[in-house]
Order: structure tokens, then C-alpha cells, then sequence
């Protein structure tokens, strides 16, 4: 029996089974950050598979990132969805979080366990180098992309001004930098030929608000019984209600969520230091998946710690609604955007705002870096406010002088010998260890 043939498809429509099996591949192995998993699903989508054609896979790309939240799982769900309908998408999406999802609730057990043993401070310190490394790349990466002229840089440079020197919130920038692309779009450009071919015919206004009331049930749920049994006051509920925010106003990528976690879950609420907002995200580029899991060691850690009762039920409680509400509303955004991403690909105002947005992402990005490494290198570094303008002032007599070096190391390895980032994560730990070591004989 022939199987079915996509236009969108250069090679026979694989089985549900066959897909699953390239899921769970791509789950387990994708590690990098969203960079490294979105070039890795080309790779095997669109170059080994040829399970959807090249144009498809931008259409798609450039619908996920004028979405809020991870991109990469949203992508996968995408393409999941195209070949299998919501079972494929949910598939898909479900088999890119849930090995990393796993590792990371593990991986937080034992910080909370043991993050204050010496050994194991000796190995974050080590691996808060490389995330300095990892971060730096990151915004170098980015703004390669995003910065094609001079407004670009203007507005990159605005947005680090405003969270930098005046605390300006994340989602104020997003919603500025959106403003000012969709007003500056052009209107009368010409789409590609497959971006034109608009909407298929069985989607229907009806059928679209009928998806949306059902995912906005589905992300709710859990969350207000989580809040009807523990109240309105309660951590949980917290956690709920924040990474519900986040979902709907982060965008930009995992770096952007950080930079915007780390202003605000110190400050605000004190589920975490913002040195240990660094070790999050150091726990989170070890494991494979959507580097945004860096959240639910967020969420582990704050319900553990001000959830009463049993510390461990109530960080598991904590990790589950920190991972429901990040990754259920991408399943929210696809099934209801999925068959409008080519006709939407068409607006180039909508692109004029995405490029607006990415932009400013790279501001952002750049106060996470800044700020990342003055923790890291100096740790007892102070923020300090003057009327409306904010310093973060490094403590230069609190240097480490264990933390430069291996930072040093870790843009080395990076940027000169071009190592993996398991690669430069697992030689700064062992170098940290070593030096721990020596000092303790």
C-alpha cells in the first residue's frame, strides 16, 4: 500500500511509529540550547527525513519565534502536528521536554540535597565559568542575526539601557519593540508563493475558538486545583500564576526568560539567590531538551523551601506546575496557529515586529551577560540604586581569582578550539574539583 504524499513532503508521510522514534531521538540528544536543537531538527527533518520542505521549515521557524515561550519545543510540536495531526504535535512537543524535564527535577533533588557540600560548590564554580562562556556565545550568536542595521543596534542599545540602568521590566521592552516594528513594517510587500497560499479550508473562526477554549481549559486546570487546595497564598500558587506570566509575555528565547527571572524571583518573591539563578542555568545547558527548563529548577527549589509540610512533595508539586505552565500553552499557540502560519508568514509587519523584538532580545541578552559575569567573578558585587538610575557595581577586593581563570578557559575552549558545551561544562567542573582538591591536602 502507497503511503500518503504532503505537498509540503519530499518523501513518503512516515508512520506514527516511525515518527515517535525520531522524537524520542531528537529528545534525548538535543542538547545546546535552541540554536544547536533547531539546527538539529533540520538536519534530520528536512535534510535526512525530507519529512517537510525547506520553505515549510522557515514559514514555521519564523511563526515559532514571534511566539512567547520556547521555540524550539513549539517547532517540534509544529512539525509533529503537519505530520500527524494533535496526536503527532503532542507527541512531538511531549517527547522534545520530557527527557531533559526528567534529568533537570533529578538534577534539582540533588542540588537541594547536596548544593552545599564544598565538593559540590568546587563543581559549580566550575561550571558557572562555562555558562559565562555559554552566554557570551550566546549573545554574540544572536546578535549576528538580529543586528542588520542601524536601527537595529539603536534599539539593542535602548533596551539595555532601559533594564540595565532603570530597571525597566522585560515585558514593557517586548511590548515597546513590537510597537515600533509592526508601526514601521511595510505594507506592501510581496509574499513567497507558499506563505501566500493561505488557509486550508476546513479551519473555521468556530473551529479556531473552539481549540483555543479547550488548550486554555487544559493549561488552567491543573493549575486552580493546584490554588483551590492549597489557597490563594500559597507558593504554589505563586509559581502558578508567574510562570503563567512568563508564558505569555516571554519572548525571545531562554536567555530572555533569565534575564527576566533573575530581575524579578530574587527581589520579588526569594525562591532563589541570584547566585544561584546562575547554577540554574548551568544544571539546565547539562541537560538535553528546551534550555528553558531552567524554570522548573525555579520552581523546585522556591516550593521546597516555603511550601510547609513535606519539602520534597512540595518541590515535585513546585517542578510540575513550573513545567505545566511553561510548556502547556505552546501546544495552546500551535493547535490554534498552526493552520494560519503561511498566510501569517505573509504580514510583513508582523515580521518588521518580530525583527523589532529580536533586536531589542539582544539588549536584554547583553544585561544578562554583564550581570552574569559580575556575579560569577565577583560575587559579592551590590546593586545600588540613584533616584531612577540603577548600578550594579562590581566588588573588586571580592574578585575570585579560581573563577577568572576558569572563565577564561571556558571562552577558549568556546570560541578558539570550538568545543561542545558538555565538553567545556565537564573540563571547567573537573579543573574546579582539581583545584578544590590541591587546597584541602
Amino acid at each position: 500500500m502507497q503511503k500518503d504524499i504532503d505537498p509540503a513532503l519530499s518523501a513518503p508521510r512516515p508512520t506514527f511509529a516511525e515518527a515517535l522514534a525520531v522524537w524520542t531521538r531528537i529528545g534525548l540528544l538535543s542538547f545546546g540550547g535552541p540554536a544547536g536543537q533547531i539546527a538539529m531538527m533540520h538536519r534530520v527533518l528536512v535534510d535526512e527525513r525530507r519529512w517537510i520542505d525547506e520553505q515549510r521549515f522557515l514559514n514555521a521557524l519564523n511563526f515559532c519565534m514571534l511566539l512567547p515561550g520556547p521555540e524550539a519545543t513549539q517547532l517540534a510540536t509544529y512539525v509533529g502536528w503537519r505530520l500527524h495531526g494533535i496526536k503527532g504535535g503532542l507527541a512531538a512537543g511531549i517527547l522534545f521536554v520530557l527527557p531533559g524535564a526528567l534529568m533537570m527535577l533529578l538534577l534539582s533533588m540533588l542540588y537541594a540535597a547536596f548544593g552545599k557540600l564544598p565538593l559540590a560548590e568546587a563543581l559549580l564554580t566550575g561550571v558557572k565559568a562555562a555558562v559565562l562562556a555559554v552566554v557570551l556565545e550566546a549573545l554574540i550568536r544572536i546578535a549576528r542575526r538580529a543586528l542588520k542595521g542601524g536601527v537595529d543596534w539603536l534599539l539593542a542599545g535602548l533596551a539595555f539601557a532601559a533594564i540595565y540602568l532603570f530597571g525597566v521590566p522585560f515585558p514593557v521592552i517586548v511590548f515597546a519593540a513590537a510597537l515600533f516594528g509592526f508601526l514601521r513594517g511595510r505594507s506592501d510587500a510581496t509574499a513567497d508563493p507558499v506563505a501566500a497560499a493561505g488557509v486550508p479550508p476546513d479551519v473555521t473562526p468556530a473551529r479556531t475558538a473552539a481549540t483555543a477554549a479547550l488548550w486554555l481549559a487544559i493549561w488552567a486546570a491543573p493549575l486552580a486545583a493546584l490554588a483551590g487546595i492549597y489557597g490563594r497564598d500559597h507558593v504554589l500558587t505563586d509559581i502558578s500564576l508567574f510562570f503563567s506570566k512568563l508564558a505569555v509575555v516571554t519572548f525571545g528565547g531562554a536567555y530572555a526568560v533569565l534575564a527576566y527571572m533573575r530581575e524579578a524571583v530574587p527581589s520579588d518573591y526569594g525562591w532563589l539567590t541570584k547566585l544561584e539563578m546562575v547554577d540554574a542555568l548551568g544544571l539546565a545547558e547539562t541537560t538535553p531538551g528546551p534550555l528553558i527548563l531552567v524554570t522548573q529548577f525555579v520552581g523546585f527549589l522556591g516550593a521546597m523551601r516555603q511550601g510547609g509540610g513535606d519539602p520534597w512533595l512540595m518541590g515535585a508539586l513546585g517542578a510540575f506546575a513550573t513545567t505545566w505552565a511553561t510548556f502547556a500553552p505552546c501546544f495552546l499557540w500551535i493547535f490554534v496557529g498552526a493552520p494560519y502560519i503561511e498566510r501569517l508568514n505573509a504580514n510583513p509587519k508582523l515580521k518588521s515586529a518580530l525583527a523589532a523584538v529580536t533586536a531589542a532580545v539582544v539588549g536584554v541578552v547583553l544585561n544578562l551577560t554583564v550581570t552574569f559575569a559580575v556575579d560569577v567573578l565577583a560575587p559579592t558585587s551590590s546593586e545600588r540604586w540613584f533616584g531612577w538610575l540603577r548600578l550594579y557595581l562590581p566588588d573588586l577586593s571580592g574578585i575570585s581569582g579560581l573563577a577568572a581563570a576558569l572563565s577564561l578557559v571556558a571562552i577558549a575552549m568556546t570560541f578558539r578550539f570550538h568545543r561542545s558545551i558538555l565538553e567545556t561544562l565537564a573540563a571547567c567542573a573537573a579543573l574546579s574539583l582539581a583545584a578544590y582538591l590541591l587546597a584541602v591536602r
